[in-house]
């Protein structure tokens, strides 16, 4: 069979879509990635920004940019009125695409409301909160036996020290909910932490933030996959792609900044079994741990929305996950076919310091290190070249303010 042309006329034309999001990240390449494989198959497609500059917001595949900056700390029907008037001003019934948990959650949560503009998946509306939550996460896996990395919750320093030496040094900390992680974040985002007395340096005495403490799979006896699908009503899955992650940042517990698309069809079964059991409709990112000591491939989180990295993935016929959200949505069939295995995905400079720190600890290169000819890149493109620019000053901007705080820190400590 010959494969499709990446903008070939799939999907509906008729039906915009709206990139959807709470919170300030300008830099996602996710995001950029949503807009481009719906405005190369033709579709409208509008987003909310935090500015006119953001990367997303110079996409030529971009047809309206909302600037409406949330922190996440707004109330919850106000953040529904805010996507209520963008839905009103684009003026026809419209695919939302989140590209967090927040989004995500506020959807189902309030699709009643939201219907009005949006044509949303069929979910439970309780089921993406309790999903992209950590600890609940756990307790999921725990009661439908999936496989999961021991995990706990403390509540405090005493029991975050028993957790630390229960588990096993090193640990991964995790923020324990999806509002809290932006209203009172106990990490920045997913940190590996080496020994007790780092574990301790990082928390006031009193009371913890919401955290969760999980066991980190030593990397020697571990492989880092990931499993993205769509799933139609009942959480039948429409597309179920499975792929290998290769480097993230930071090192081993970050962001992915390259991965490989991989057919694994075990994996694939148990992602799917996962969701129809639990009956999860909408686009899904799941990222699992292969634990050689006991076989187990365990999942380590279900992120209920289209991850960074989506573009990664593909079948014969073109189809990704947010391309088949949208098919689906509008009433039109999702083509059945294989996914395109040795497609590769590279998030630009941010895999620059994976391979910086691979070559420490490693002392040698890491593989897969030159882009390969079925290459996905997360920001360049020949005809959409602004938002890499955009995000090339951007991030040397971040690069240069924090060598200045540095700098004055440095500074003031000197005598």
């Amino acid at each position: 069979m010959t494969p499709r042309a990446p903008d070939d006329p799939l999907l509906d034309p008729t039906v915009p879509a709206l990139l959807a999001k709470v919170g300030g990240y300008p830099q996602h390449h996710g995001g950029l990635g949503v807009v481009r494989t719906l405005g190369r198959a033709g579709v409208t497609v509008h987003a909310v920004v935090e500015d006119r500059l953001t990367p997303v917001a110079l996409s030529h595949h971009l047809s309206r940019a909302f600037v409406r900056p949330t922190t996440g700390l707004e109330r919850q029907d106000v953040l529904v009125g805010v996507l209520l008037d963008i839905g009103r001003s684009i003026g026809a019934p419209c695919v939302p695409v989140p590209t967090d948990d927040e989004a995500a959650i506020l959807f189902a949560e309030h699709a009643e409301a939201l219907s009005e503009c949006f044509l949303l998946p069929r979910v439970d509306p309780g089921l993406p909160r309790l999903l992209a939550g950590k600890a609940t996460l756990h307790a999921l896996c725990e009661e439908l036996g999936v496989a999961a990395p021991r995990t706990r919750v403390p509540g405090n320093r005493d029991e975050l020290v028993d957790a630390g030496r229960e588990l096993g040094f090193p640990v991964v900390l995790k923020n324990r909910d999806a509002w809290t992680r932006l209203r009172d974040p106990a990490v920045g985002g997913t940190t590996a932490v080496r020994d007790e007395r780092g574990l301790l340096d990082r928390f006031a005495p009193g009371a913890l933030p919401p955290l969760l403490v999980q066991e980190y799979i030593p990397r020697e006896w571990a492989e880092d996959w990931i499993t993205h699908l769509y799933c139609g009503t009942g959480g039948e899955p429409r597309v179920a792609f499975t792929g290998l992650k290769l480097r993230s940042w930071p090192p081993y517990a970050g962001v992915t900044t390259r991965a490989v698309a991989l057919a694994n069809p075990t994996l694939a079964k148990l992602a799917a079994d996962l969701c129809r059991r639990i009956g999860y409709s909408g686009v899904a990112d799941l990222d699992w741990r292969y634990d050689r000591r006991d076989e187990l491939y365990k999942l380590v989180d279900f992120n209920p929305r289209a991850g960074a990295q989506f573009r990664l993935f593909e079948t014969i016929d073109g189809v990704d996950v947010v391309r088949a959200m949208h098919l689906d949505l509008t009433g039109r069939d999702v083509p059945p076919g294989p996914q395109v295995d040795g497609r590769v995905f590279v998030a630009g400079q941010l895999d620059l310091p994976s391979v910086l720190a691979w070559l420490r600890e490693e002392h040698r290169l890491p593989p897969a290190l030159l882009p390969g000819p079925d290459t996905e890149r997360a920001w360049l493109s020949r005809e959409d070249p602004l938002p890499a620019a955009a995000e090339a000053v951007r991030f040397l901007g971040a690069v240069a303010r924090r060598i200045g705080r540095e700098v004055r820190a440095r500074g003031t400590r000197s005598p």
